[in-house]
This record gives C-alpha cells, structure tokens and sequence, in this order.
C-alpha cells in the first residue's frame, strides 16, 4: 500500500477544505399563502405546489 513521502502543510489542508463548510439551506416563500417553503417542495401550511392546490389540509 503507497504511502505518502511528504507531511502535507497545513495551508493545503486548509486549502482543500475551504469548500466543507456546512451552506443554509435556500428557503423561498409560497406563491399562496407566503409562509416559508423549501424550494421543488409542497408548502406544508397551505398544500400548494407551483399555485395549484395539490392537498387538501384539514384546518383544526
């Protein structure tokens, strides 16, 4: 099994994982209702999907 010849520096490390960092998540607002939604997601307080009722939810 190879091994590595060299210690690699800790500004390459640091450089390679520049990119892990952890992104928040896009969140939009419904057409409908205006509540916030994930986007290519059904809202969960209306059941809308692109202005259209898809679900109808009981109101309690």
């Amino acid at each position: 099994m190879a091994l590595p010849k060299r210690r690699k520096s800790q500004s390459r490390t640091r450089t390679r994982r520049a990119h892990d960092a952890l992104a928040a998540p896009g969140v939009g607002k419904c057409a409908e209702c205006g509540e916030p939604k994930m986007p290519h997601r059904l809202c969960s307080s209306c059941g809308s999907y692109k202005g259209r009722s898809v679900i109808k939810l009981d109101e309690d």
